[in-house]
């Protein structure tokens, strides 16, 4: 919606060309402005006309609306200040979170957007002064995020037929304190998390393994961050049978991708994130039908988040404890050189796999990026994020990404992560009768159980055969989050980058 949105520490409200102010809502009814922001309003000379706007039948204070005050076109002198005054509501008092702010915040960049406003003052403190130990940190954050994220956008394949919408540049003038200080940090974690969705936005025509591999490299020049692109004679020598059978019928052939951020003086074992990055799937030999391989292009997100994480990690964070990232980058795709259903593959932790499907193919290449985070990065934990099973669409919809985690203290940081993101996870089982039925009469376990029972819970029981005793790990199914199919909140219809700010707040946490 913007062309971009970047904070100036001004300290001036009067500077900008619209303020934003909030209020709470009861009973269909907005709840009178706070004291602070009445001093405000005054200081401006603006009391009158607020107050007619706040009047109007549309002030109702439900979270999300909106009720705009002119001072130009008060029919007085036009004073100093703002043209614009919009005034968001937060919903009930007693309903309220962080996350009221980013779609408040939303509903107010999308208003700018619409009448391509150039500069913005935010003045929500006064609204939230009465909630006890509300962290205005997180809720400056909550709103530079919100506010973040409508300026994605990703024209690079847009063409002579399409109209150029000529998006503007807003500048956000931030005051002091914690909540302008949470602004600040809101936007740069969303500028991270729209680096993801133009990565995955990106058709697989481009968007290669190895293109994957080469914007690494980049980011890891820009940032500071120590990239490793392991190729075909590695991949062979590592043993990394997934890559290899999965990506071999393709031209575009696999990679293995590993960042790390490590600075001056970390301690301590590392954090490993990794990423399902299946940069195209048509299901192999298991051919997906009618239209199921449009948006496939998409089945790579985890690896984008877990890039974006890297991102945020580097620019934002910078935290003092090592982090490796892991992308396990192929093409699924159909020739004479294709894997077969019934083909038997051996991995380099010795488990045997017999291949029932090869349209299950992520959690293949994903069982080697495990397999090396075991061995050779001696983790503190591993995280891994995946667009691994329609299964969990079906069991949580596009509302709550499929947590899987059987390590009580690690499962707690992951649900503080995502309730600080607003990414919210739902907790499935996972227990040892799940494994069983990955048992193979052929192998040690297929990889797709054809009775489909339990569907999201097999892929995850299928990858903890690749995570060694003992070693924390978290597994993240977000096939369900990882696309916006409506333009609503802080999203247009696309990807969503989903899972890049929680893995910054995760890390932070440490």
């Amino acid at each position: 919606m913007f062309h971009s949105i970047t904070a100036k520490r001004t300290g001036r409200s009067a500077l900008s060309e619209c303020l934003a102010l909030a209020c709470f809502g009861a009973d269909g009814a907005a709840a009178p402005l706070d004291p602070r922001t009445k001093a405000l309003v005054a200081g401006l000379g603006m009391t009158d006309v607020v107050a007619a706007a706040m009047a109007r039948p549309e002030a109702t204070g439900e979270a999300g609306s909106v009720v705009e005050a002119f001072p130009a076109a008060s029919g007085r002198k036009p004073v100093k200040g703002p043209r614009r005054i919009i005034i968001v509501g937060l919903g009930a008092r007693d309903a309220f979170d962080a996350n009221v702010l980013r779609n408040a915040a939303a509903a107010v960049g999308r208003r700018l957007a619409a009448v391509k406003a150039r500069s913005l003052s935010v003045e929500v403190e006064g609204a939230l002064a009465g909630i006890k130990k509300l962290d205005m940190g997180a809720c400056g954050t909550a709103f530079g995020e919100g506010l973040g994220l409508l300026a994605w956008n990703c024209d690079d394949f847009r063409g002579t037929a399409t109209t150029d919408p000529k998006r503007v540049r807003l500048d956000v003038a931030l005051s002091t304190g914690d909540f302008a200080a949470g602004i600040e940090r809101g936007l740069a974690l969303a500028e991270s998390t729209n680096f993801t969705r133009t990565l995955s936005q990106n058709p697989p025509n481009v968007a290669t393994p190895q293109w994957m591999a080469d914007q690494a490299v980049k980011l890891g020049r820009k940032f500071g961050l120590s990239v490793k692109v392991m190729s075909e004679a590695e991949l062979k020598r590592e043993k990394m049978e997934g890559l290899i059978n999965v990506g071999k019928a393709s031209e575009n052939l696999p990679r293995l991708i590993r960042l790390e951020w490590n600075p001056s003086g970390a301690k301590g074992k590392p954090i490993v994130l990794i990423g399902k990055t299946v940069t195209y799937d048509t299901g192999g030999l298991s051919l997906k039908i009618n239209n199921g391989m449009v948006g496939m292009k998409r089945d790579k997100d985890g690896g984008c988040a877990v890039l974006g994480a890297m991102h945020a990690i580097a620019t934002v964070i910078k935290p003092r404890r090592r982090v490796v990232a892991l992308l396990a980058a192929a093409e699924n795709s159909i020739s004479d050189e294709a894997y077969r259903p019934d083909d038997v593959i051996r991995y380099r932790n010795g488990v045997t796999v017999e291949v029932t499907n090869t349209d299950a193919e992520g959690r293949l290449v994903l069982a080697d990026a495990l397999c090396w985070a075991c061995e050779k990065e001696n983790p503190a934990y591993i995280i891994d994020l995946a667009t691994l099973t329609g299964g969990v669409v079906t069991a949580l919809g596009s509302t709550y990404c499929g947590l899987f985690c059987e390590d009580d203290r690690l499962r707690g940081k992951v649900e503080a992560a995502a309730a600080a993101s607003g990414e919210r996870v739902w907790r499935l089982p996972m227990h040892q009768e799940y494994r069983e039925m990955m048992k193979s009469p052929v192998a040690d376990i297929v990889n797709s159980n054809p009775n489909r029972k339990a569907h999201p819970i097999q892929g995850a029981a299928f990858l903890s055969y690749f995570v060694a005793e003992g070693i924390p790990w978290c597994h993240l199914d977000i096939a369900g989050v990882h696309v916006a199919e409506k333009n609503a909140g802080p999203y247009i219809e696309g990807p969503t980058g989903w899972g890049v700010r929680l893995l910054a707040n995760l890390v932070e946490g440490e």
